[in-house]
């Protein structure tokens, strides 16, 4: 039978290319950028103080592009190319028509799609690391940061990973979208990053009031909604595998959501909107390295431990250790990323199905990929146990060379330009940094009556913050009874 003449292969549609695939990689790669453009630059802008929505929304737009032209320039072969030593790859531009019109090194689509697909998972980690910096890094710091550790530790971590010829791949590592590469290196980085650069002005750290909830929710919402392209584009085909992770990261993000809501009740008497925002993350977050390879069941149990261990560390454990006080990370990324990034990596190691993970490696070897959970039910104990000591191991060398390729990189941009805005810019914000601001109507009057600061007429503002549990309690003793944290 001859095909329809709109299928029949011709040059611009290989014999080797599938057209729902290539159509749904292009969907999914455009979801993923969705998020980070409007999704976190809404989110960044609305959720900081008034006179920082500019620069902090800016960060990410910056990155952003930043990161797409490095991407094509030498990133996406550094990450997915020819091995050059252990774990790095070889530098190589993805611009030329021949390479880029070939077929993907995995999938049935060119490689375009892939350099395409990729690189707006690249931009959206960088975008990541920003939430712990907002409100006091020099721009031109992160000018140079964002180059520099995407070409020293993101491309080191996915080649690691995800490159068919990484030792990680390898050894049997299990990511299905980022958990390790995207949120578990952007929590780590992120937080280090903080540590170098200090924290923010004093009274930006006593009081940060969103200057948009409403607008932060739709933020929000796109970060959300743009995970079905997350992890549904990551079999690289349009799959059932594809279908089953798009349901199980809702799933997990919903539950996960109404947990961390359910907690701020019961302990602190209100339900927090900035609260379930951080819920919504962690969900999505600890999902995301086992998405594809889970039961729906364990997305549900995913949810449960992702909205309740990120929110005693960042609710409780915050406020007791000494670092994680003295760090300055205003969108709390060691909880909402590195911690629910290393979470899911574990959960992924004990949940993880072997007919599932077949559907996703569609590799001979598919068998090594059991969770603990089903090697203890079917005799395979000993397998299961080296996936979670895998798992673990990826973890660890994750956060290691994160640390110390973070710490690098700051150290050097400090002997370039201070890492840190001056004291000005510290106090006025956007308007001494990039001569604009994000809200001009009424800005006369509201300078008028306050010249120390542009929006002083809004610093009294009482509103639920990342860490502030007192600020949780205060607010609702005034009203209903409440129930004091006494966990440790």
């Amino acid at each position: 039978m001859e095909l329809p003449a709109n299928l029949k292969p011709d040059e611009a549609s290989p014999e080797w290319m599938n057209k729902a695939d290539n159509a749904w990689q292009l969907t999914a790669a455009t979801l993923v950028g969705l998020q980070s453009i409007p999704g976190l630059v809404i989110l960044y802008g609305s959720f900081v103080k008034k006179k920082w929505a500019v620069n902090s929304a800016f960060m990410a737009f910056y990155a952003f592009a930043a990161v797409l032209v490095c991407w094509v320039g030498w990133g996406y072969r550094m990450s997915f190319g020819e091995k050059a030593v252990f774990f790095l790859g070889k530098p190589a531009v993805a611009l030329d028509e021949k390479y880029l019109l070939g077929q993907a090194f995995l999938g049935l689509f060119p490689t375009a799609t892939m350099v395409f697909f990729q690189g707006m998972f690249a931009g959206i980690t960088l975008i990541l690391i920003a939430g712990a910096l907002l409100g006091r890094m020099n721009f031109r710091a992160w000018m140079l940061f964002v180059p520099l550790w995407l070409t020293f530790s993101y491309t080191v971590t996915a080649f690691s990973i995800w490159c068919p010829d990484g030792w990680l791949a390898k050894l049997g590592v299990i990511d299905y979208s980022g958990g390790y590469v995207i949120h578990l290196s952007s929590g780590v980085s992120g937080f280090t990053a903080a540590f170098w650069v200090g924290p923010r002005a004093a009274k930006d750290r006593e009081r940060f009031p969103p200057n948009n909830i409403i607008l932060m929710l739709a933020g929000a919402g796109l970060l959300w909604m743009g995970w079905t392209g997350f992890n549904g584009g990551d079999p690289y085909v349009a799959s059932v595998d594809a279908s089953l992770a798009a349901l199980n990261t809702h799933v997990c993000a919903a539950t996960s959501l109404l947990t961390w809501v359910i907690l701020d009740t019961f302990f602190f008497g209100k339900p927090s909107v900035i609260g379930a925002v951080q819920g919504m993350i962690t969900g999505l977050v600890c999902i995301t390295p086992a998405a594809g390879v889970v039961q729906g069941w364990a997305s549900i149990l995913m949810g449960l431990l992702s909205g309740s261990i990120p929110w005693y560390t960042m609710m409780v454990l915050h406020k007791k250790v000494k670092l994680l006080r003295d760090v300055d990370d205003p969108m709390g990324v060691i909880h909402t990323h590195a911690i629910a990034g290393a979470l899911g990596g574990i959960l992924t190691g004990f949940f993880s199905v072997p007919k599932l993970s077949r559907l996703f490696y569609m590799v001979p070897d598919w068998d090594k990929y059991i969770g603990l959970a089903y090697g203890l039910q079917t005799g395979r104990t000993s397998a299961g146990f080296k996936q979670m000591g895998i798992q673990l191991g990826g973890i660890l060398f994750v956060i290691c060379f994160n640390v110390v390729m973070t710490s690098l990189i700051c150290v050097l941009i400090r002997l370039v330009v201070p890492l840190r805005m001056d004291k000005d810019e510290l106090v006025i914000g956007d308007k001494a940094i990039h001569g604009e601001e994000g809200f001009a109507f009424g800005q006369d009057e509201v300078e008028f009556s306050n010249n120390n600061t542009a929006f002083g007429g809004f610093e009294n503002s009482k509103t639920n913050t990342v860490y502030d549990v007192d600020e949780y309690s205060s607010t609702a003793s005034r009203g209903a009874n409440t129930r004091e944290v006494q966990m440790v």
